[in-house]
C-alpha cells in the first residue's frame, strides 16, 4: 500500500486532508452553499416553518415559461398543464393584469394544446423528475487515472466511471461480485483464474470492451515509467514484481494474457484464496488506452474521458464539483435510476453539515463529532454508521531511543485507556482495538497473551516502565505527530493518559500531510498516529507493511521471526489455514510492541432518508449503480 492509502489522509468524522502529491489547481472558489438559514444555537437543527407560498404568482409563472426551467440532459422546458389555464385567467382581476395573463396564455397555449385535459380519465402522468444525487466531497481529486491515484475517495469516484472485472461486495469482507466479467473459474491448484467478459460490454464511446483492453491497462500500471503507486497490488501475479521493478523486460512473461476477445487469463505465483478481492480493488480498473495515448495526461478531462462504468464524466470544475452522468452504453444501464451524481466540493465538516441541513446535499462524508449526539437525538433517520476495515494505531519508532526498548513501548500501550477515547472523544461507536487486523478479516478471536500488551492496566504500565531501566529525568520529551487538526482531541487524550499514569510529558505536532508521511517513511519521528486502510480486503495486505525493508514499515521494524512467519502464511493455500497462519504472524508482530492499536474506525455520516441502495464495503468503496432517490 502506498502512504496515501495506508495512512488514508482522512478523518471520516471531519473530512480529508489534501493528498501530498496533489498538484495545486488554478485558484477557484469552493462551492459555498447558502448557509444563512436560521438554526438553533443549541442543536443547529431546528428551523422555523416558512410561510406557505401564494397559490399562484403571475410574474414567477411567466418568467419560468420564458426561461424554460430546463432539466439536465437538455430536455424540453416544463410547461403548465392546459387545465391550469382557465384558473390562471380567472385569477387575473384587473384589466391590465388580465391583458398580461392573456398574453402569457397565448404563448403557452400552443405548447399545451395537444395534451389531454387533467379532468380526463386518460390523462398522462407527468414525466418523473430526473434523479440527481448530491454527495459532499472534502478532497479535490489529485487525478482520475487509476494508475496514478492513491486515496480511497478518488477510487470511489472512479468506480462510477470505470468497472473492473469484479466489483467489491456490499459489506466489509464480503465476496466480490461480477463486474465487466460475468463469471470466472479457478484451476484446481488455485494458480490460474480465467475471467469471461460480458459480450455486450462497451466503452462509453461505443467501442467494444475486450480482454486485450485489460491486458494493456495492467501492462501500463506495471510499466516502470508509469511509476504507479499501487503497482504492488499486482505483485501476486507471476513475474509482475519483476516487470514493475525493471528486472524483466518482456511483458509476455507476466501472468496476464488474453485467450480470446472476451477471455482474460491471470496466473499467480502461489495460490491466494483472497485473490478475487485484489481483482476487485481500484488499481485493477481498466482504461481506454487509445484515449490515453491520444490525449496524454489530459485524457481524464471531461471532453476526453472514455470509461466503461455506469456513469460518464460530464463536468469537472476544480475545487467546485464533478458531474457524473448516466452512461447509456453501460451493459446494465436500464437498471440505473440516477440520471446524474453531483460530487460537491466543501471545505470543512461544519460547512458540509450545514449544507446537508439546508437540503443542498444528500450525503456527507462525515459528521462533526460535536453534532453526532444531536443528530442521534433529534434526527436519527439522517445519521448513519458503518463498520470499516480501518485501524487507528500508534507507530513507535523502534530505531530511536528510548523507543528502542520493548518494555518502554509496552508501558506506553498499557497506559492507554482506549475505551475512554472512544466513549468521550471519538463518540462514533468505534470498537476498541487490541489487534491491527480488523475483526472482519480475522478468525474468531479468543483472549491471548498478546492481548495483555494492549489492554488498559496502569499498574502493569508502571511495572513495564520500571523494567525498561529508564529514568524519567533522563527521558527526552517525545513528540506525538499527526497530519490533521481534527486528530488533536485524540492526541490530547493520549498525552494526558501518559502524563497521568507514567508521569511522562509529550509534545503534539500537526504536520502537513506530505511532511508527515515522509517523516514516517524515513524514520524521522518519535511516535506517529496512523490510519491503516488496506488496499484490499486481505489481512496480508496490512501485515506486509511490517516486513523488514517494506516502504511503509513505519516502526522501522526488523524482525526475522515475523518475516518468516508472514512468508509462511502466504504460502498456505487453504483459506481457513491461511487466515490462521496470518493471525499467528500478527500475534508475533503485536508482541514486539512496535505499534499500539487504539480503535477500529466506523464511518459516521449523514444521509437523506430518500437515498436508497447505499452500500459500504469497509474500504470506502461505493456501488453507484444501485442508488436511487425516493420522490420528495
Amino acid at each position: 500500500m502506498s502512504p496515501g492509502h495506508k495512512t488514508g489522509n482522512r478523518n471520516p468524522e471531519t473530512g480529508y486532508q489534501p493528498h501530498p502529491s496533489a498538484p495545486n489547481p488554478p485558484p477557484a472558489p469552493s462551492v459555498r452553499p447558502d448557509l444563512s438559514a436560521p438554526r438553533s444555537p443549541v442543536s443547529g437543527l431546528r428551523f422555523p416553518v416558512s410561510p406557505p407560498a401564494p397559490a399562484f404568482m403571475a410574474s414567477e409563472f411567466f418568467l419560468s415559461s420564458r426561461k424554460g426551467s430546463r432539466k439536465p440532459g437538455n430536455q424540453e422546458p416544463n410547461r403548465p398543464h392546459p387545465a391550469f389555464l382557465p384558473g390562471f385567467l380567472a385569477s387575473c382581476s384587473s384589466p391590465v393584469l388580465r391583458l398580461l395573463c392573456l398574453f402569457a396564455a397565448t404563448l403557452l397555449g400552443p405548447a399545451c394544446s395537444k395534451q389531454t385535459p387533467a379532468s380526463s380519465s386518460t390523462a398522462a402522468a407527468a414525466p418523473a423528475t430526473p434523479q440527481i444525487l448530491r454527495v459532499g466531497q472534502r478532497n479535490e481529486p489529485a487525478d482520475l487515472d487509476p494508475a496514478r491515484v492513491t486515496l480511497p475517495d478518488e477510487f470511489a469516484i472512479l468506480r462510477a466511471l470505470l468497472e473492473g472485472l469484479l466489483i467489491p461486495g456490499p459489506t466489509p469482507g464480503a465476496d466480490p461480485l461480477p463486474g465487466a466479467a460475468a463469471r470466472y473459474e479457478v484451476s484446481a491448484d488455485g494458480l490460474v483464474y480465467t475471467f469471461h467478459l460480458r459480450p455486450a460490454a462497451r466503452w462509453s464511446d461505443g467501442s467494444p470492451l475486450t480482454a486485450a483492453d485489460f491486458v494493456a491497462s495492467f501492462r501500463r500500471v506495471l510499466t516502470p515509467a508509469t511509476a504507479a503507486p499501487k503497482a504492488n497490488v499486482f505483485f501476486g501475479v507471476t513475474n509482475a514484481r519483476a516487470f514493475a521493478t525493471g528486472q524483466l523486460a518482456d511483458f509476455a512473461a507476466v501472468g496476464i494474457r488474453s485467450a480470446d476477445t472476451h477471455t482474460l487469463v491471470v496466473t499467480l505465483d502461489q495460490p491466494n484464496p483472497r485473490f478475487p478481492h485484489y481483482v476487485a480493488s481500484g488499481p485493477w480498473l481498466p482504461v481506454h488506452l487509445p484515449t490515453v495515448e491520444k490525449h496524454g495526461r489530459k485524457w481524464t478531462a471531461p471532453e476526453n474521458f472514455v470509461g466503461n462504468g455506469p456513469f460518464t464524466l460530464a463536468e469537472w470544475r476544480a475545487q467546485q464539483r464533478l458531474v457524473l452522468r448516466r452512461n447509456p452504453r453501460w451493459h446494465s444501464t436500464a437498471s440505473v435510476r440516477l440520471a446524474e451524481i453531483h460530487v460537491v466540493r466543501l471545505d470543512s465538516g461544519d460547512t458540509e453539515e450545514r449544507a446537508f441541513r439546508a437540503g443542498q446535499i444528500d450525503v456527507t462524508m462525515g459528521v462533526p463529532q460535536t453534532k453526532i449526539d444531536v443528530y442521534a437525538r433529534e434526527r436519527p433517520a439522517d445519521l448513519r454508521r458503518a463498520e470499516m476495515l480501518e485501524t487507528r494505531y500508534l507507530s513507535f519508532n523502534t530505531r530511536r531511543p528510548p523507543l528502542d526498548h520493548p518494555a518502554f513501548r509496552r508501558a506506553l500501550s498499557l497506559a492507554l485507556d482506549r475505551q475512554r477515547i472512544v466513549d468521550r472523544v471519538t463518540r462514533g461507536g468505534q470498537p476498541v482495538a487490541a489487534t491491527l487486523v480488523p475483526p472482519a478479516l480475522s478468525p474468531p478471536r479468543t483472549t491471548s497473551a498478546t492481548d495483555s500488551f494492549h489492554r488498559f492496566d496502569p499498574a502493569a504500565a508502571r511495572a513495564a516502565f520500571d523494567a525498561s531501566g529508564l529514568t524519567r529525568a533522563a527521558l527526552p520529551r517525545l513528540e506525538l505527530t499527526a497530519w490533521s487538526p481534527s486528530q488533536v482531541p485524540v492526541l490530547e487524550a493520549i498525552q494526558a493518559m501518559w502524563r497521568e499514569t507514567l508521569g511522562l510529558e509529550t509534545a503534539i505536532a500537526i504536520r502537513d500531510a506530505k511532511v508527515h508521511l515522509d517523516a514516517l517513511a524515513t524514520g524521522n519521528y518519535d511516535i506517529g498516529f496512523i490510519t491503516a486502510i488496506p488496499d484490499v480486503a486481505d489481512a496480508a495486505n496490512l501485515l506486509a507493511d511490517f516486513v523488514t525493508g517494506a516502504p511503509e514499515n513505519y516502526p522501522q521494524l526488523r524482525d526475522a521471526a515475523f518475516d518468516t512467519a508472514f512468508a509462511a502464511a502466504l504460502a498456505v493455500a487453504d483459506p481457513a489455514a491461511r487466515t490462521a497462519a496470518l493471525a499467528a504472524a500478527e500475534r508475533h508482530l503485536l508482541a514486539t510492541g512496535a505499534l499500539a492499536p487504539i480503535y477500529f474506525n466506523t464511518k459516521v455520516w449523514l444521509m437523506s432518508p430518500r437515498v436508497r441502495g447505499w452500500q459500504e464495503d469497509g474500504l470506502w468503496s461505493r456501488t453507484w449503480h444501485t442508488l436511487s432517490l425516493d420522490e420528495k
